[in-house]
């Protein structure tokens, strides 16, 4: 990145100005171009995650379950019920790949930040900046499952194409609230963390089966946590299941989004700038 598109924004002079000089965009031209060197086969694998299990388990131990009920008591296919779900998990691990690895070998071994920071940007750029970086790596993995949706039958409604714009939402979610969690971790041994996190949330927000095979108590510790409300998010979208519940679903990651920029810009500033 070169300095001078760094100082394409207007110097910090303090007050707003000094969190934010409108320009997140250089941040995420340098992360496209430090991408030209990694290796694009981290980045497929991601990818193609989901598509293993939705083989194995829609297709192949779809053929044996059968039709399951979604939220809302309609039956779909297992294939049709799992595959939304998959692609939320999807748009989560891709955003949640480069708001943490990422952000923690550049701020704690990179001093990448410092440097950016040294510069016209302020902490809100750098981190809108790399959390959109990061969407990128989500809108791929979601553009092209939701294509091998398309082909296998298992978008039930055009509402389909509404899942583009959710999965962004999810995945701006997970990324803004990941940097800020990042931002605390001072060792690899830290990040152990996230994946602690991430692999239940993965297993029981009635991503593989219904959330009602759970008692009423485990059902609301479940609906406490972001991927469920993704995954029904997402799935009243591709199945053409709608309600009135799915606003709320959206207005979780706006918050979640909201929280996270929050977070994110004031531990850069105390890190960095204070």
């Amino acid at each position: 990145m070169s300095a001078s598109t760094l100082t394409d924004a207007p110097t910090r002079v303090g007050g707003v100005r000094a969190l934010w000089a409108g320009n997140p965009q250089s941040v995420v031209q340098r992360g496209l171009i430090a991408a030209r060197s990694s290796s694009w086969i981290v980045v497929f694998s991601g990818f193609f995650e989901p598509v293993f299990y939705l083989a194995s388990m829609g297709i192949g131990l779809g053929a044996i379950i059968g039709d399951v009920p979604t939220s809302s008591g309609e039956e779909v296919s297992y294939a049709a019920f799992i595959a939304p779900a998959l692609l939320a998990v999807s748009a989560m691990n891709g955003a949640i790949y480069d708001s943490t690895w990422n952000v923690f070998f550049k701020l704690n071994y990179g001093k990448l930040y410092e440097g950016m920071l040294a510069t016209s940007l302020g902490p809100l750029d750098v981190a809108l900046g790399e959390i959109l970086y990061a969407l990128l790596r989500g809108l791929l993995y979601a553009t092209g499952f939701m294509v091998i949706m398309q082909l296998l039958g298992l978008n039930l409604a055009w509402t389909a194409i509404l899942a583009i714009p959710a999965v962004l939402l999810i995945a701006f979610g997970f990324a803004s609230l990941g940097m800020a969690v990042t931002s605390y971790m001072k060792t690899f041994q830290h990040m152990d963390w996230i994946n602690f996190v991430l692999l239940p949330m993965f297993l029981f927000s009635a991503t593989l089966y219904p959330i009602t095979v759970y008692p009423e108590w485990i059902q609301r510790i479940i609906m406490a946590f972001p991927l469920w409300h993704g995954v029904e998010l997402v799935r009243g979208l591709t199945t053409g299941i709608l309600s009135p519940d799915m606003w709320w679903h959206v207005l979780y990651f706006v918050v979640m989004i909201g929280v996270g920029l929050v977070f994110t810009t004031k531990r850069l500033r105390a890190l960095f700038l204070d």
